[in-house]
């Protein structure tokens, strides 16, 4: 048999040298977070666990595990049928349960003594997680920063793609958490992942950067949506260079109109996201804002809640939270449009003259 343990945080250096991650939990286990590229392969699935574990409370610890090895070996047995029957002999995999124990233990073994050479996490995803969360602090110290700033509306997310474009190394937070970060942020018919999601999404990105070159990040707050940004990262952002994007009040007016242009389709979403500001704005403020808002006199909110609402928090905030935000460099597109934002893009990222 071919079976070798191997520490989470090896596994975590090494895990692009595997040819399959396997996740041997329950589909609701992986939904909520995996290794990346991670294939699911439930030894026992999601009504199968709840009930072997009913057993094992009500019953006792034997018969629930009869069970649930008969069921474990058919569900292996499927898997092999299904996904191993066409792998060579050289194929390389990696799997791991919660705990690294007996869910995926049952299946390496099967797979080692069938002739692959398997590795198995050892700890499973909670020491994964728990080497993930420590290597992130580590990754974050090797990377040369540079905070785009810019109050809302005034294309941060729009740059961030434009440097993209250009080959520029850009780490997007609201992308990755699938919220543009403001109170208003929600993306309809999109939701966030959980928190240990966005965790791992964030250093699988950071994994693949080069810390040779600079990396560019919006400057968010504490949280996207409901998910938190790790907080070395947001100690870090907070010291380093930032470049600071400005935009006349029209043109970011325009920018959320197209940006936000479900809100114009359907106003009745947008004054149940206005109700929010209520707390901050008041009762009397906001039903005049949803009044105009149903009258189809949208941009003048827009404008409002720019002045009004934004502007004076997120300024207060980075004079306050960005050390360097007052020596920050202004950069101003010629308007809002992409092609503009790419052309500044360019600029930004030859390092000529602005």
């Amino acid at each position: 048999m071919s079976l070798t343990t191997l520490p989470a945080s090896e596994v975590l250096q090494r895990l692009d040298e595997f040819d399959t991650v396997i996740d041997a939990r329950s589909e609701g286990e992986y939904a909520e977070d995996h290794l990346p590229s991670a294939v699911n392969w439930p030894t026992l699935n999601n009504d199968e666990r709840r009930d072997i574990g009913t057993l094992y409370k009500q019953v006792n610890a034997f018969e629930a595990k009869k069970r649930g090895a008969a069921i474990a070996a058919r569900n292996i047995a499927a898997h092999i049928d299904r996904e191993v029957i066409e792998k060579p002999k050289d194929w390389r995999p990696v799997a791991y349960c919660w705990r690294g124990g007996q869910r995926s233990g049952s299946l390496s073994t099967i797979l080692g003594h069938i002739g692959f050479r398997v590795t198995l996490v050892e700890g499973g995803y909670k020491a994964f997680r728990a080497a993930m969360l420590l290597d992130i602090v580590r990754l974050v110290a090797t990377f040369d920063w540079r905070v785009i700033c810019g109050t809302t509306g005034s294309g941060k997310t729009r740059l961030l793609q434009a440097l993209i474009h250009e080959g520029a190394q850009v780490l997007d937070l609201e992308a990755l958490a699938n919220h543009r970060s403001s109170v208003l942020g929600a993306i309809p018919g999109m939701l966030q992942p959980t928190q240990k999601r966005f965790d791992t999404l964030i250093w699988d990105a950071l994994r693949h950067l080069d810390p040779l070159r600079p990396v560019y990040i919006e400057s968010e707050s504490k949280k996207v949506g409901n998910v938190a940004v790790p907080m070395a990262l947001i100690e870090t952002m907070r010291k380093s260079p930032c470049l600071n994007l400005v935009l006349p009040d029209a043109s970011r007016v325009a920018l959320l109109m197209e940006d936000y242009d479900f809100f114009v389709k359907d106003t009745e979403y947008f004054c149940d996201r206005l109700h929010i500001l209520t707390e901050f704005r008041g009762k009397v403020v906001v039903e005049d804002w949803k009044s105009s808002v149903r009258a189809g006199d949208i941009e003048p909110v827009v404008q409002a809640l720019l002045t009004e609402h934004y502007d004076p928090v997120y300024i207060e905030s980075m004079k306050r939270n960005f050390q360097q935000y007052e020596l920050s460099r202004t950069i101003s597109p010629v308007d809002h449009s992409e092609l503009a934002m790419q052309k500044l893009a360019k600029e930004i990222n030859s390092e000529e003259p602005i």
